[in-house]
């Protein structure tokens, strides 16, 4: 699992991602190698697994071919605890959302290796994929995991965990639907707690932070740190 939620791009791509025009970018556009094996997944399974970006709400049931509870996911990576989580709860159909080539071939590598049938991925912004490919009140949860804290204090606009994102997180998220974000930077966890916390259509789960939800797998970044006496912290919040 990487440490940003929608890690950097290759500039080279021949499928650029278009900033937000309206906020602050929470990802960084850097240089990134994407192997043979990624490439042919690309090529292969591209077509079948990758959802191209449209200005319209997805039919889920359209898509999965089935009518299932839908999670999406914003930031995975190279896609190691979301294929995991997706063997995990064959019930469960995943969109994950994410800008790097080289994560988003991973993991469609993985899809074919495991055969996975409940996981569609788009690679855009998330913002733009939640506000026109998202319809309202139609996700059973979301899932943000290690997102990037961006330590410094003057890039702290650019978290990802923002009362802006989460009221749109909010409204796609239908009722009892739920928003589980884990950290392992300890002051990010107390302003996602805070942002949360403050938006009136989310009631926490926990009495704070809450336990790591089974589904959740521990990442090797996640078991070094625990190894060196770093803390996780997850949180969920549910929607009212």
């Amino acid at each position: 699992m990487t440490s940003t939620p929608s890690t950097p791009e290759d500039e080279q791509s021949t499928n650029p991602v278009v900033a937000h025009p309206r906020t602050i970018r929470s990802f960084v556009m850097r240089a990134g190698r994407t192997t043979e094996g990624q490439a042919r997944a690309l090529s292969e399974l591209g077509p079948q697994f990758l959802l191209p970006y449209r200005d319209q709400a997805l039919d889920y049931a359209a898509t999965f071919g089935r009518q299932a509870p839908v999670v999406l996911e914003i930031g995975f990576g190279m896609g190691d605890a979301t294929a995991k989580i997706a063997e995990t709860l064959p019930e469960t159909d995943f969109i994950g959302c994410e800008v790097h080539e080289p994560g988003v071939g991973a993991l469609l590598k993985r899809i074919g290796e495991q055969q996975l049938s409940n996981l569609r991925l788009i690679r855009h912004d998330a913002v733009e994929v939640l506000e026109h490919m998202i319809a309202p009140a139609s996700l059973a949860g979301v899932h943000i995991f290690f997102p990037d804290p961006w330590h410094k204090k003057r890039h702290h606009k650019r978290r990802l965990i923002q009362p802006a994102l989460v009221s749109l997180l909010s409204s796609r998220l239908m009722p009892g639907g739920y928003l589980h974000c884990a950290t392992d930077w300890e002051p990010y966890a107390q302003q996602m707690l805070e942002v949360l916390g403050a938006e009136p259509a989310l009631i926490n789960s926990a009495d704070g932070y809450a336990d790591k939800p089974a589904y959740r797998p521990l990442t090797k970044f996640e078991n070094r740190g625990i190894r060196l006496g770093h803390g996780v912290w997850d949180l969920v919040f549910k929607k009212r």
